[in-house]
């Protein structure tokens, strides 16, 4: 069993197209859920960041990997 309800791989994709990825699917979760995003975009780390800031969706995690970046994003209640 993961960790996610959910995984978006946007990998190879430039910003701003893993957040809005990111943004729509989460759209579609039930409050609480959960989405791993895959992303290899250097700029998609702040932006992951500044989007749980504004949101209120919680990044429960941030992993630097070796040719990839992973977000792990809870969504928020509203």
């Amino acid at each position: 069993m993961s960790d996610y309800d959910e995984q978006l791989d946007a990998r190879g994709l430039s910003c701003p197209l893993p957040i809005l990825k990111a943004k729509k699917r989460l759209y579609e979760l039930g409050a609480g859920q959960v989405l791993c995003v895959l992303a290899d975009d250097p700029g998609s780390v702040k932006d992951f960041h500044a989007f749980s800031r504004q949101t209120g969706n919680e990044l429960i995690k941030f992993e630097e990997l070796d040719d990839h970046y992973l977000f792990v994003l809870r969504k928020n209640a509203s």
